[in-house]
C-alpha cells in the first residue's frame, strides 16, 4: 500500500504527458519545426499537414490532406516553388511570420504579416484550415494568417470564394496542372460580381462556362445545387461578397474542387467502399460552354445539341457562322422599329439567364415589366430573387448571350421574358386564337356526338322502367354503344 501514492503520481504524470502531446500534435510554436516525416494532425484527426510528392514527381511540397484519404490533397503551400530534396521545413520566424524554408534556410514562402503576435502558434484546425494566431487568442477574427485565404483547387466547408470589397483581395480556385504537378493551371473558378453574382470558369481573357446569376437559393444554371448534401450560400456584406457552402449533415464528408480539365465537381466520401464519389460535374453538357449558340439564341439538349433563335431573329446560312457549331441569329426585319406600339414579351421557362445584366432589388415584377416595356433598349427582364415569391428585377440591354434551356430532370433554371416585335406577337396571338377555336369546335362536336349516342341508347331503354337496374342497364348499353365500334375497329 505504501507504493500506491507513488503509482498514482506516476500515472497522473503519464496522463498529463499524453494530454500534452495530443494537444501539441496539431500545432507548433516559435522555433519549432515541421520537417520531413513530421506531421500536424487536427484535434479530431480529420486532416494532416506534412510534406509529400504528388504522382510520379520527386519534388516535395507542403500540403494538407484528409487523414482518411492521404492522396486527396486539399491545399498546397508552395505550388509554384517545389523543394528539390527532403530538407524543407515549416517554422515560425523571430518576427512572428510562418515561413517555409529550404536546406539553406532561404525562405520559400512567408505569411508576411505586418502584425507581430506576442506568442505565435501555427495550428491545423479541424476544418482543414492552417492558421497563425496568438496562443492566447483563438478568435477567427484575430487570425494573423490562414490558409483558407489562399485556396488551391478545393473549397472546403468554411472557405470563402469571392472578394474583400475594401481591399480588392480575391479568393479563387485554380486547378493542378496535372496529377504530378500542383502548380496553378491556366483556368480558375471565381465569383464574378459584375451585375448579379455568378460563378465563372475560365481564363483572364476568356470565359469557359458561367453558372447564371444567383437567384436567392442557388446559381440558376448549375444542376443539383439544391440537394440534401449541402446548402449553397451567398454572403453579401458591406466589406465582402463571397460564395460558400455548408453540409446538411455533419457526418457527411464532402468537398468542392476544380479539376485540371476545368470542371467543378462535388465529391462525397463513401465509407463503405472508402472512395470518393462524384455527385455532379459542371460544365454539365455542351450547352454549358460559354456562348455555345452565339447571341440572341438559346441552347437546348435532348438527344443532340440544338440552337434556337429567339423570336424576331432567324439563322443565317451556315457558311456565315462564326464557328461550325455556333448559330448566327440576325433580326428578321432590320427596318422594323425596335420600339413600336404593340410590342410585348415572350416567356421562356427553365432558362439559364443571359450574361451581363442590370439589377434593382427594390422593384417588384410588375414594375420590372413596366420599366422594361417603356425602355426601347431593354431586351428582356426577369425576377431577381426566386423562391418564396419572386421579387427584385433584372434587365438586359445588349444582345442576349449564353442562354440555355435547362433539363426537366433537375430543379434549376428560371423564367425570363424576352422582348418580341409586334409582328411576332401578332403571329403568336393568331396561333393561340386558332388553337382556341379548334379546341372549342372539337368540344362542341364531342358534346353533340355524345348527346346523339346517349339519346339513341335512351330510346332503346326507355320502356324498361325507372329503376336502379334500368339505370345501370342504360349505362352499360351506352358504354357498349360507344366502345364497341372503337374496340372492334
Amino acid at each position: 500500500m505504501k507504493y500506491l501514492p507513488l503509482f498514482t503520481l506516476f500515472c497522473s504524470f503519464i496522463l498529463l504527458l499524453i494530454t500534452e502531446l495530443s494537444f501539441a500534435a496539431d500545432m507548433i510554436t516559435h522555433k519549432q519545426f515541421i520537417r520531413e516525416g513530421d506531421k500536424l494532425v487536427s484535434s479530431s484527426r480529420s486532416f494532416e499537414l506534412g510534406f509529400f510528392s504528388p504522382g510520379n514527381s520527386n519534388s516535395r511540397y507542403l500540403g494538407i490532406w484528409y487523414k482518411i484519404s492521404p492522396e486527396t490533397v486539399v491545399w498546397v503551400a508552395n505550388r509554384k516553388d517545389p523543394i528539390p530534396d527532403r530538407l524543407g521545413a515549416l517554422t515560425i520566424s523571430d518576427n512572428g511570420s510562418l515561413v517555409l524554408i529550404n536546406k539553406n534556410k532561404s525562405i520559400i514562402l512567408s505569411s508576411n504579416s505586418s502584425k507581430v503576435p506576442e506568442n505565435p502558434v501555427a495550428q491545423l484546425l479541424d476544418s482543414g484550415n492552417l492558421v497563425l494566431r496568438d496562443s492566447n487568442d483563438m478568435s477567427p477574427e484575430s487570425y494573423i494568417w490562414q490558409s483558407f485565404d489562399y485556396p488551391s483547387d478545393t473549397l472546403l466547408e468554411g472557405m470563402k470564394l469571392g472578394w474583400n470589397l475594401k481591399t480588392g483581395f480575391e479568393r479563387r480556385l485554380t486547378p493542378w496542372k496535372s496529377e504530378d504537378d500542383p502548380s496553378p493551371g491556366e483556368s480558375s473558378l471565381r465569383l464574378d460580381i459584375r451585375g448579379v453574382p455568378q460563378l465563372v470558369i475560365g481564363t483572364p481573357s476568356r470565359k469557359w462556362a458561367r453558372s447564371g446569376p444567383w437567384n436567392g437559393l442557388q446559381f440558376g444554371g448549375i444542376p443539383l445545387m439544391n440537394n440534401k448534401i449541402f446548402k449553397p450560400i451567398l454572403v453579401q456584406k458591406e466589406d465582402e461578397l463571397y460564395y460558400a457552402w455548408e453540409p446538411f449533415d455533419d457526418t457527411v464528408i464532402t468537398r468542392l474542387s476544380l479539376n485540371s480539365s476545368g470542371h467543378m465537381q462535388r465529391h462525397v466520401w463513401d465509407e463503405r467502399i472508402r472512395e470518393w464519389s462524384i455527385v455532379f460535374s459542371w460544365p454539365y453538357d455542351k450547352c454549358d460552354n460559354y456562348a455555345q449558340c452565339g447571341a440572341n439564341a438559346y441552347c437546348r439538349t435532348s438527344k443532340t445539341l440544338e440552337c434556337i433563335c429567339l423570336k424576331g431573329f432567324e439563322s443565317k446560312s451556315q457558311d456565315e457562322w462564326d464557328t461550325p457549331d455556333t448559330v448566327k441569329c440576325v433580326k428578321k426585319s432590320p427596318i422594323e422599329s425596335d420600339c413600336q406600339n404593340g410590342e410585348g414579351f415572350q416567356k421562356l421557362s427553365r432558362m439559364k439567364l443571359p450574361d451581363v445584366n442590370w439589377s434593382n432589388q427594390n422593384m417588384n415584377t410588375k414594375e420590372c415589366y413596366a420599366e422594361c416595356l417603356k425602355n426601347c433598349s431593354c431586351r428582356a427582364y426577369a425576377a431577381l430573387i426566386e423562391g418564396g415569391g419572386s421579387s427584385g428585377c433584372m434587365m438586359w440591354f445588349t444582345d442576349l448571350v449564353d442562354m440555355k434551356q435547362c433539363s426537366k430532370r433537375f430543379t434549376w433554371g428560371q423564367d425570363i421574358f424576352i422582348r418580341v416585335p409586334a409582328s411576332e406577337l401578332a403571329k403568336e396571338l393568331n396561333k393561340k386564337k386558332r388553337i382556341k377555336i379548334f379546341v372549342s369546335v372539337s368540344t362542341v362536336c364531342g358534346i353533340l356526338i355524345l348527346g346523339f349516342v346517349f339519346w339513341n341508347v335512351w330510346k332503346k331503354t326507355k320502356n324498361r322502367g325507372n329503376t336502379f337496374i334500368s339505370s345501370c342497364s342504360f349505362f352499360v348499353d351506352a358504354m357498349k354503344f360507344i366502345w364497341q365500334p372503337l374496340y372492334f375497329g
